[in-house]
């Protein structure tokens, strides 16, 4: 009962801080507020955590490890390219709907922390994970599957453009002048459009 009762709070506690680094950023964050927020005081809350960079940390890396078997999974499969472009862009833009605050976490902590952002990441996704996605992509390319493009590019087309809305959600919004609701229903349709998009610029017509 004890230990199911500690889990809960630590969960609370991870919920309410990430509510709050989403809405004020590592900076405006506030211990008291979190512990406020989480529904306990501030006593218990450096407990559990015993600053506010550990408890960003926890934060972080449990987004993190949530994403990156999911990631994982879509690599390894012995899919064809474009269904994992399609399944990527699907999960990537659904996850980050659900958890938008990571992009702006991974923006502060490249300026404030990027050894610990190198960490993270590298514990989660080994060589032999980007490796054989390289390899795929690179034996396509062979085959006259697809156009010439390295594999590094098309990451980084897939990645930038499913990531980009949610860094820049505010200009955004205020441009194409849309509301909370019309925005996410924006983002939905991202998942499909994302997918295509890259896949039309690189099938043979």
């Amino acid at each position: 009962m004890i230990k199911k009762k500690e889990n809960n709070t630590e969960k609370q506690i991870l919920e309410a801080a990430k509510n709050i680094f989403q809405q004020k950023g590592m900076d405006g964050a506030r211990m008291q507020e979190i512990a406020d927020t989480a529904g306990i005081n501030k006593s218990m809350l450096h407990y559990y955590y015993r600053s506010k960079q550990k408890l960003f940390d926890a934060v972080f890396k449990s987004a993190i490890n949530l994403m990156a078997p999911k990631i994982i999974k879509i690599v390894e499969t012995d899919e064809h390219l474009f269904d994992k472009i399609r399944s990527f862009t699907n999960k990537y833009i659904s996850f980050m709907n659900k958890h938008s605050f990571i992009p702006t976490f991974i923006i502060q902590e490249l300026n404030r922390n990027p050894d610990m952002i190198k960490e993270v990441f590298i514990s989660k996704f080994d060589d032999s994970i980007s490796e054989k996605l390289k390899k795929q992509i690179e034996e396509l390319v062979e085959k006259g599957g697809i156009k010439p493009i390295k594999p590094e590019h098309l990451l980084i087309n897939i990645v930038s453009m499913s990531i980009f809305p949610f860094m820049a959600k505010p200009l955004l919004s205020a441009v194409l002048q849309k509301n909370e609701k019309q925005y996410k229903q924006l983002i939905n349709e991202r998942k499909m459009h994302v997918a295509e998009f890259v896949i039309d610029a690189i099938k043979i017509k």
